[in-house]
């Protein structure tokens, strides 16, 4: 009988899964993710995909990564560094170490360390643990693939089939190491699978075998680690990831709303599960359709607005650029469009599977003409659901386009989501053209106290109008090229566009009578950010944080906020883009910067180096 090893109790511990794109690391992560949400952890996660589309097995390009971190309360971030590494290969290792801490457990298949993998991995010496300075009783080195082979003989699964099954070896003994129900891994993979019944059930018998193994070996691991969840709120959870917390706060919307929602999408990494989410949808009344391009894509969707639908198209910073022209229709039209841009790295093609805030100031002014849209951002992967929401109210209540900022790295990401009771999200009435106006009904007639269009639907008898890409005349509807009408239109578009009521930005933290810094961020950064001002809180600097979700229009009280801290660093993954957005709107505005353009999420500790470094200066 296997010597029973003590449990200790953790707070909080960081899972990294890596391995070759093939090898379902994704998969295995978010299994591991999910089984964590489900029992009430806070989960944070980072899929880090490589950019290849398939590079050559066993290269250093082709390495897909898995983060996960896991707290008994609520998760900010993936965290830094990774507490467990699993390295499929002699690849994954060699790149992934970079990620572990130094006293990290390394989970290894053996089998996937030959000379030829040592060789691609470019490492010189057969001695892959000794070259990187790797303490061999932190590894866990396990011929995965031979037991899973040995696991499934029999099963009648070909070759290739079977080795499709490592992932969930690799799985099983994670979920051993921090005692997690295996029971809940089964049910998960039985409704992956369902309709492939013998492939759960391989999946199944493997990672049944990872756990056996892990608990009757030990091998290096001198205790088992347990994460209980603390303070949560009652209510039903879900391990949700951006993309689709997006999507379902669109839906939620339109519910709200009483409309359908219309999709209009061409695909695009990191935005194409957007589509694929809602497309399966269509007993909830959604419509999407697959444009054979990005213009089309939002064109559709801008018809669909004037039909009477919510409306929106999902892009990545590429296909902003194509869209342009339909959103500026829309700008004009004064349609309700919402447009959700997940950014990835770029410039051009750049590098589709990372992750930046490098759209910013295209979606602002990346138009021609005086074209002004409400911008919102989302600050985390739960956080989506709340900003679709929120652009689709403002949308359709204020006839305008909206664009939602999200990224690769809060779209991809996940974490434990409470489901909301649509009863008590904030209602939606979309600004429809009154009774008293029928028979005498012109499209730019407007609200007094918002500036916003009635908005008409096709069809209803006396309220015939047109709308186009060619300024209207503001009383009558018609074409009109008067100079002095096309600048009355161009101010009450970007008036309309001001007025638009949003919450105040909030300081957490230290108020500015003594404090030593205010960090200020937006969008995705906010985990890390509001993790490094609680780090310099704790080595007993004062701090405050100033995160903003809505950029345009800015909330009112962003000049007072700003202007009474005597340092403000703002903090972005681009060159500068929100500094400088902010230094054009808030007058005597002259911050200090942290700018990273890697691709990848900020890393709390270089944060705190650097605003540490602030605050002495």
């Amino acid at each position: 009988m296997a010597e029973k090893l003590e449990v200790k109790e953790l707070d909080q511990v960081v899972v990294r899964f890596s391995g070759d794109s093939g090898d379902g690391m994704q998969l295995a992560g978010n299994i591991f993710s999910t089984v964590s949400a489900t029992v009430g952890n806070g989960i944070s996660t980072f899929p880090d995909y490589p950019a290849d589309i398939r590079a050559p097995q066993g290269s250093l390009t082709g390495v897909s990564g898995f983060q996960v971190h896991i707290g008994s309360g609520r998760v900010y971030t993936p965290g830094d560094k990774c507490d467990v590494l699993v390295a499929m290969n002699a690849a994954a290792l060699k790149t992934q170490y970079r990620f572990a801490k130094p006293q990290a457990t390394i989970i290894i298949d053996t089998d996937s360390f030959g000379p030829k993998d040592l060789e691609k991995a470019q490492f010189k010496t057969s001695d892959y643990l000794g070259e990187m300075g790797i303490d061999p009783d932190r590894v866990v080195a396990c011929p995965m693939t031979q037991m899973v082979k040995d696991c499934l003989a029999g099963s009648g699964m070909d070759n290739k089939s079977v080795l499709k099954c490592r992932n969930m070896f690799a799985l099983g003994i994670v979920c051993w190491l921090f005692n997690r129900d295996i029971s809940y891994v089964e049910a998960f993979l039985r409704e992956k699978f369902d309709k492939k019944p013998a492939v759960a059930e391989s999946n199944v018998k493997v990672v049944n075998a990872g756990f056996d193994y892990a608990a009757n070996t030990h091998q290096s691991v001198p205790s088992t680690y347990r994460i209980d969840s603390k303070h949560k709120e009652p209510g039903r959870y879900m391990d949700i990831t951006g993309n689709k917390a997006t999507a379902y706060g669109l839906m939620a919307a339109a519910e709200r709303a009483g409309l359908r929602l219309y999709l209009g999408s061409y695909p695009i990494t990191p935005a194409t599960d957007i589509l694929h989410e809602l497309a399966k949808h269509k007993s909830m009344g959604v419509i999407t359709v697959q444009c054979e391009d990005e213009i089309s894509g939002c064109a559709s969707a801008v018809g669909a607005a004037f039909a009477g639908a919510l409306a929106a198209t999902s892009t990545s910073g590429p296909g902003i650029c194509l869209k342009s022209e339909a959103m500026n229709l829309a700008v004009i039209d004064e349609l309700p469009l919402v447009v959700i841009d997940v950014q990835r790295g770029g410039p051009s093609t750049g590098l589709p599977t990372k992750s930046e805030q490098t759209d910013l100031l295209q979606v602002l002014f990346g138009r021609n003409g005086e074209s002004p849209m409400p911008v919102l951002a989302a600050t985390s992967p739960t956080d989506c659901f709340r900003a679709a929401y929120m652009a689709s109210k403002i949308a359709l209540e204020h006839l305008t386009p909206v664009v939602v900022l999200t990224d690769a790295f809060v779209a991809n990401g996940s974490s434990a989501w409470r489901l909301p009771d649509i009863g008590e999200l904030p209602e939606i009435h979309p600004h429809y053209a009154p009774a008293d106006q029928k028979g005498c009904y012109t499209p730019y007639r407007r609200d007094p106290e918002t500036g916003a269009r009635y908005w008409a639907i096709p069809g209803q008898e006396g309220y015939e109008h047109i709308l186009g890409g060619l300024e209207k005349d503001g009383d009558t509807g018609a074409i009109s090229t008067d100079p002095d009408n096309h600048d009355k239109m161009c101010r009450l578009r970007a008036m309309k566009v001001f007025q638009i009521p949003v919450p105040d930005v909030e300081v957490i933290g230290d108020g500015p009578a003594d404090a030593d810094l205010l960090i200020v961020g937006f969008g995705g950064t906010f985990g890390h950010l509001y993790s490094a001002m609680e780090e310099l809180r704790a080595q007993g600097h004062k701090a405050a944080l100033a995160h903003f979700s809505y950029i345009n229009p800015l909330p009112r009280n962003t000049y007072s906020v700003l202007r009474s801290y005597k340092k403000v660093v703002v903090a972005e993954q681009n060159l500068g883009q929100f500094a400088a957005y902010l230094r054009m709107t808030v007058d005597g505005f002259v911050p200090y910067q942290f700018n990273q353009v890697k691709g990848q999420p900020f890393v709390v500790a270089e944060l705190v180096k650097a605003f540490t470094k602030i605050i002495k200066s």
